[in-house]
């Protein structure tokens, strides 16, 4: 297993990209500690977690909140080795730039950088101590796409800023043994079953793919498992290419 033994906390762990990740390293190994705001959300996540024969626990952090993450992480008994941040960010999109209102661009770039700058300082400062341990963000190819069709607001600098901390902190940590790893995956739109994308709905993000899809849910999750494990140990202030070929490296 590429993560047994190991010691995670999945932030966002009660969302559809938090909880795949967390599920994904339960069946590596891993003893995943879910935190959410959601109570019962994080308490579904566990409870599939249990019944695949892994190990988790719950508890309601808000990760905006750095006295909120401070006491979970506090509360952790022994290492830290993975943290994984997937709590979502308020964002508006399919309106041109040029007809943003200011409040609707920033809002989910100062979002982006508070929790994520939050829960990796966090468990820094931890890591740091033990001489060891991984940090994952999560960005998306918004950060690198344009085009007139595009239109994600504030959304491509949020994801910018992820992959900009991702290397300034990785730079600062890495002589303590600690690794810091950003995954940049395309819309996967098996997070958002409710939507009911119509047929053909999505061709406009296939169409710029070099693969000619899109990313699953799984395959991003099964890549954070990878880049936790000590498999993964050369790669810091990297970010992981999942577009599917929609960004060309």
């Amino acid at each position: 297993m590429l993560l047994e033994n190991k010691t995670a906390i999945v932030y966002g762990g009660g969302g559809a990209m938090g909880g795949a990740v967390a599920r994904a390293f339960a069946a590596e190994g891993a003893t995943v500690h879910l935190a959410g705001r959601t109570l019962a959300k994080l308490e579904k996540v566990a409870a599939d977690i249990a019944e695949a024969g892994g190990r988790a626990t719950v508890a309601v952090v808000d990760g905006y909140d750095a006295e909120s993450v401070n006491a979970h992480v506090a509360s952790i008994e022994g290492r830290i080795d993975v943290v994984f941040n997937g709590v979502s960010v308020r964002v508006k999109q399919s309106i041109p730039l040029v007809d943003m209102a200011v409040d609707d661009f920033v809002r989910p770039v100062e979002d982006a950088a508070r929790t994520n700058f939050i829960t990796a300082t966090a468990a820094a400062r931890r890591m740091i101590e033990q001489r060891g341990g991984v940090i994952l963000m999560l960005s998306s190819s918004a950060s690198r796409e344009s085009g007139p069709d595009f239109e994600m607001g504030g959304f491509s600098l949020a994801c910018a800023s992820i992959e900009t901390l991702t290397r300034s902190l990785a730079g600062e940590i890495g002589q303590y043994g600690v690794r810091v790893v950003a995954l940049r995956p395309n819309f996967t739109p098996d997070t958002h079953p409710e939507w009911n994308i119509e047929e053909g709905g999505l061709d406009h993000l296939i169409n710029r793919t070099a693969l000619r899809r899109l990313p699953r849910m799984a395959e991003v999750a099964h890549t954070a498992a990878f880049a936790a494990s000590d498999h993964a140990g050369p790669i810091t202030a990297a970010v992981l290419n999942l577009s599917c070929g929609a960004i060309a490296d």
